[in-house]
């Protein structure tokens, strides 16, 4: 655990970037300058998300679309058993159940999404099926797992043998109580700019450990989890579902870049916000990452230990998240 909260310190930035003549105002979200846009470009949440950009930025570079480099960028930590809250080897609910929620968006504002999905390692497929194939924009539990099912997605345990493990353990006391930064709700968001400006994003998760048998947070929620407007730019929530939920988190963070507030200034004025509307916020952590049109990019959470994943011309970088505390 402590592995995934040693961060890559950056001390380049805040120079000018060379292959672009970009330059960022701080260590977190960007500001351009000369009018120039940077594109391609993909953000993700935590340091699982470098591997899953490495795996997007392979689809950006050859002119494919951020809607397929989103999907193939987020498949990675969904298959990693290594990556407690994400896919194959999540940690179960309070029944030992692996369950799976996710959702992706277009530049059309076209979307999908599965929740409460069993037994299928990749969920942010199915999402994109649902959002191709059908009418519809979410399917739920049993129904979501037929039409996976039936497109040709293979039935699989994504019980592993060490979630299993941690899972008998805290069957000892049963208590649940969501602990910030740690690997309890630890989802992947992720956003990308192609190089012909458009955006997507795609958001997916196993939920927070331990968690009620059928419990969904806000990742496979438009608006909550994730929201995107190819006029304006697009966001996506990490954290404390519930608590995105209630703000309609990723929605609100594009509004506020509408009103012509920076992505970071959108995230942070998000941040604030839920925290007003809420007694105690000691135990709760909720982080939100944002990219414009431009390819300007920030994120902010509650509490310091977060931290956001970038893949660009100028390369790879894992940064440290802003914080209220």
């Amino acid at each position: 655990m402590s592995t995934r909260r040693k961060f890559i310190k950056i001390s380049a930035l805040g120079a000018t970037f060379l292959s672009g003549g970009f330059q960022f105002a701080s260590a977190f979200g960007g500001t351009l300058r000369q009018g120039k846009s940077n594109k391609p470009v993909v953000i993700s949440t935590w340091d699982h998300g470098m591997p899953a950009n490495e795996a997007a930025w392979k689809v950006l570079t050859k002119n494919g679309s951020a809607l397929d480099a989103v999907e193939a960028g987020v498949r990675v930590p969904e298959a990693d058993p290594n990556v407690r809250t994400v896919g194959y080897g999540g940690y179960p609910d309070r029944e030992g159940k692996v369950t799976l929620d996710a959702c992706i968006m277009d530049k059309d504002s076209n979307c999908g999404a599965v929740a409460f999905l069993q037994h299928i390692k990749h969920p942010i497929s199915v999402a994109r099926k649902v959002m191709e194939d059908t009418p519809h924009v979410m399917l739920v539990g049993e129904g979501a797992l037929q039409f996976a099912l039936s497109k040709g997605f293979k039935r699989e345990n994504l019980l592993t043998p060490a979630s299993e493990k941690d899972w008998k353990n805290w069957l000892k006391e049963s208590k649940y109580k969501p602990v910030i930064n740690i690997e309890n709700h630890d989802t992947i968001g992720m956003l990308a700019l192609d190089a012909n400006g458009d955006l997507a994003g795609a958001c997916t998760t196993s939920g927070a450990a331990y968690k009620m048998h059928g419990r969904v947070g806000d990742s496979p929620i438009i608006g909550a989890g994730l929201f995107v407007d190819n006029e304006i730019g697009a966001a996506t929530a990490t954290g404390l579902g519930e608590a995105v939920i209630r703000m309609v988190g990723s929605h609100l963070v594009v509004e506020l870049m509408r009103q012509g507030n920076s992505p970071e200034d959108a995230c942070r004025l998000a941040v604030e916000r839920i925290i007003a509307k809420q007694k105690d916020v000691k135990d709760l952590q909720v982080g939100f990452i944002a990219l414009n049109k431009n390819g300007e990019y920030g994120g902010y959470c509650i509490h310091k230990g977060f931290n956001l994943a970038v893949q660009d011309k100028a390369g790879a970088k894992l940064l440290d998240g802003k914080s209220k505390f």
